[in-house]
């Protein structure tokens, strides 16, 4: 198994909104590709944030073929989206987990 996973660090004056759209837009949009088998959302403890708030969202997928198409067709115009929507008031960067 394949987890992709992407770490964001979130401005707590949005904190809420974003959450929620998370969870009602972009992984529901995310999931729609059909190339996942499921999420989980992660509020990280430690290490503590100096700003914000910061979560860790893992995307379950079968192989990195299909992670590569994820990554080819559907992460850029996603990712643009969550850019225009909170762009300067996130910082976010992924990594690649394979189950061992």
């Amino acid at each position: 198994m394949i987890i992709y996973n992407v770490t964001v660090n979130v401005e707590d004056s949005i904190r809420e909104e974003w959450l929620e759209w998370m969870r009602s837009k972009h992984i529901p949009d995310v999931l729609a590709t059909g190339l996942f088998t499921g999420n989980k959302i992660y509020k990280v403890d430690e290490p503590k944030s100096e700003e914000g708030t910061t979560y860790a969202i893992q995307y379950h997928c079968k192989s990195m073929e299909e992670y590569s198409k994820y990554r080819i067709e559907f992460a850029p115009s996603l990712q643009d989206e969550h850019q225009r929507k909170y762009g300067g008031k996130f910082v976010a960067f992924r990594s690649l987990l394979t189950e061992v």
